[in-house]
């Protein structure tokens, strides 16, 4: 499963994908992001930017340890509201929903 980003649809992507035989699913343009990553890398970005002083470097940011700091149990609530986020979009029509 991939959006639609540019990254994803790139030619050199694609070319690779389709020569290692992986195949991908149909994703509609604007289709809310539905990957559950997107949720932990937020609350990361969040934890990172509310250290004093915020990591300026690379390394400061290697030292900060803040990924390994995420309870997991905050990953798997967050894996585990996948059928609610599914049931939400269906229910949207794929339009705006609160996840």
């Amino acid at each position: 499963m991939q959006d639609n980003a540019r990254p994803h649809v790139a030619r050199v992507v694609t070319a690779y994908l389709d020569t290692v035989g992986i195949r991908k699913l149909t994703w509609p343009s604007r289709s809310p992001d539905l990957n559950p990553i997107e949720h932990i890398w937020d609350n990361l970005k969040r934890r990172v930017r509310s250290r004093i002083p915020a990591p300026t470097t690379i390394d400061e940011l290697k030292q900060s340890e803040e990924w390994q700091n995420i309870p997991q149990q905050q990953i798997k609530d967050v894996i585990d509201s996948m059928p609610n986020r599914l049931m939400e979009v269906m229910r949207a029509r794929g339009r705006n929903m609160h996840y």
